[in-house]
This record gives structure tokens, sequence and C-alpha cells, in this order.
């Protein structure tokens, strides 16, 4: 069968954002009430499928990629603290429940959206006490029948479950990095041996101007293992003087870093957390608000509003298009020393298989152009869209980043 869908190529006469006036970054960390609930959506989809394909040999229907969190109520003080009203999170979304009627192939949601959240919670946030401090609950139901027959349509090359928009960029520029490794260095596992009393939620906003990048980190600090406001100040010129020594890795553009500067000594205001996440006490969150699939929240780039994370990894290419532009763009710079700079964006027709959308565009940013260029960008682009149908494995192993 012939393609019936071809390559846009377009070649910027824009500046590219690593050469404009001012740049804006920002990255949520593992412990932030958007992100735990990113995470919570994407986790319970990877455990359907597990079960799922455990049990009926493939992935079923599902989209549980609405999460929402309320936050809690604690008393957090220098040395210690607790949680008094625990934080509520609720998982929303449509699942096969049921296949063919019998109830032994009734499938566990509830069991796995619970205990399965619970595990990696521990993990994620240790000072946080799963069975106390959090309540887990959820809301899912079945999926409507067009959904769900379209999904089962498309055994081989799975239809589009949505008509959506999948966005990616290439290469990261250097604010991009550092905001985005700054995040995985204080969340590293070295960093919390060396220094406990940071917390896992970090929020980093990045702001270049001409030569000069400013780093505004907020750091949950957590009571218990912080003795008093001595000890509090010295972690955060520990927090400023590791996120320095990272950035003089990657830029040698000056480097300002503020922490925690809602900071008020003088009234008895600090920072401070129980759990290490600011969900203890009155944060919210909610599926979407948080970082984009790639793992950051840039303005001055090309974006989509899609939740990417809990949608299901065969067929909702608000999930999978997202991916693929990304490595699209990653393959292109790669690959062509001539392009400095690229974007995609890709947007899927319902019903349509996910290999043939109705648009896919490439702008580049490209010291010449050629029919050349072109040819390599047409043959990478119809490389990665052909592999679609086999996307959903690298999301089961976590290959992909998506909050």
């Amino acid at each position: 069968m012939a393609k019936s869908w071809s390559v846009d190529i377009t070649y910027a006469n824009s500046l590219p954002v690593s050469k404009i006036a001012t740049e804006i970054v920002e990255r949520k960390g593992a412990g932030h009430p958007d992100v735990l609930c990113d995470r919570a959506s994407e986790e319970l989809s990877i455990k359907l499928s597990e079960w799922y394909l455990d049990t009926f040999g493939r992935v079923l229907h599902h989209n549980v990629d609405k999460c929402v969190l309320s936050g809690g109520q604690s008393n957090a003080r220098f040395g210690g603290g607790e949680v008094i009203e625990p934080i509520y999170l609720l998982l929303v979304g449509r699942a096969v429940g049921m296949v063919g009627g019998d109830r032994a192939s009734q499938v566990p949601i509830g069991k796995l959206a619970v205990r399965h959240t619970k595990r990696w919670l521990a993990d994620t946030l240790p000072h946080l006490d799963v069975d106390g401090d959090i309540i887990i609950d959820y809301k899912i139901r079945s999926g409507s029948t067009d959904l769900v027959g379209n999904f089962e349509e498309g055994v081989d090359i799975p239809r589009s479950n949505d008509t959506s928009i999948g966005v990616g960029y290439a290469p990261f520029t250097d604010l991009e990095k550092i905001v985005y490794e700054s995040e995985k260095l204080l969340n590293s596992r070295k960093v919390k041996y060396r220094f406990p009393e940071i917390g896992e939620d970090v929020k980093i906003m990045g702001v270049r101007r001409r030569d000069q990048i400013q780093l505004t980190v907020a750091n949950a600090i957590i009571s218990g293992e912080c003795a008093d406001a001595d000890e509090y100040m010295s972690v955060k010129d520990d927090i400023k003087e590791l996120v320095l020594r990272q950035a003089a890795d990657t830029t040698d553009k000056e480097v300002i870093v503020k922490v925690n500067t809602a900071d008020d000594p003088e009234a008895g205001i600090y920072y401070l957390t129980c759990t290490g996440t600011s969900a203890e006490h009155g944060d919210d969150g909610q599926v979407g608000r948080g970082n984009r699939s790639n793992g950051l929240i840039t303005p001055k780039r090309p974006m989509t509003l899609e939740a990417a994370a809990g949608k299901n990894p065969i067929s909702h290419v608000g999930k999978t298009y997202n991916v693929a532009a990304r490595k699209i763009c990653n393959k292109i710079v790669d690959e062509l020393t001539e392009v400095t700079d690229a974007s995609c964006c890709i947007v899927s027709e319902i019903g349509c298989p996910i290999t043939e959308p109705q648009v896919l565009e490439v702008e580049m940013h490209a010291e010449n152009s050629s029919p050349e260029i072109n040819s390599t960008v047409t043959s990478i682009a119809e490389e990665v869209m052909s592999e679609l149908p086999s996307i959903w494995r690298g999301f089961l192993s976590r290959q992909y980043e998506l909050y």
C-alpha cells in the first residue's frame, strides 16, 4: 500500500533558542505534587499493561491518565514533626476490568492501584509513611464502547486512540541541560546519602538573560534530619554549591543560584517538611501540570498540553507521538552535522493507523539546505514512525521518561 502521508520540512529563519536574549526553563522534581500525580498514572498504566500481558497475552485498552492529589496538613519543626491530616491521592481513568464476563478474568484494578502506588511511593519518599501519611483511592471504570472498539480493531498496526499533537526538539540548550541535571543531582542517591536533610520535592526555575543564568531552587528540607536553623542554612549553602559545581561543567556563563528564597529567618519561616514533599501541607497536584514528556517545562520551545503519563502505550498518540517526535529530532542532530537545532510536530487522526499521521512537520536551523538533508530527514521520520507499533515495550521497561 502506498504511503498516505509526507514529511513537511522547514528551515527556520529565526534565531535558535540558545541565541535569543531571554530563555526560561523549569523542572519539577521527583517529590513535587504534580510529578507524583504523573508518576502515579504512568506506574498504574505500566502495572495494568504487565498484568494484561501475563494474563491475556496482550495489553488491553486503558487510559488512566487522570490523577489528583489533595495536600494534607503537617506540623514540621526542627528535629521532628508529624503529618496531622493525610495526603489524598485519587487515580481516575478507564480500563478493561473483565474479559468475557468471566469473574475469573476480572482485573484486580484496585489492588494494583493501591499496592503498587504504595510500593513506589515508599521508595521515592522514604520519609513518608505510606500507611498513615497518605490515602490512596481510585475511580477506574470501563472505557467507552467506540474507543475500546477502535483499540481492538488495530491489532497489527494500532489505530489512533485520539486526535492529538506530539512535539519534540533537540538538542537541549545549556540552560535546559543545567536545569534538568541539577534536579537529577539533588535527588540522586549519592546526594541523599551525603545530605539526608535534602527532600525530594525540588523545583528549579532557570532564566538566562544573554550570558547570565539564574537558577532559583525550591527544595523541601526534611525537618527530622535538620536539628536547627544553623544546620538548615548550612544545607542551603550545600545545595547552592552542588548546583554551581555541576553547572560549571556545562557552561562558561555566569551562574547565580538562589535557594528557598521565601525563607524569613527573623519570622521563623523555613521550607521544612516532615516527608520531603510539600504535598504534606496544603500543596496540591494534578496530572499534566508538571514537566512535559521530555522532563522540562520550556515556554520558548514548541510544547503541547497533552498529558502523556497514564495513557495506554499501544495506541494513544498523545503519549507515543511525543516520544516519536523527540526521537526524530535526536536522530536528525546526531546524523546531520549541518543541522544545529531541530523541532518536530506530529498530528494524528483518530481511527487512522498510528503509523500514518495527518501532519509530520520538521523545522530546523541548519548551515544550509539541500535535497540530501531533506532526504535524510524524511528517511529518519519514516523509520521512527514505522517503529511505532512496538514502541509500547519501551514504556513498560521505563525507557522513556514522561515526567
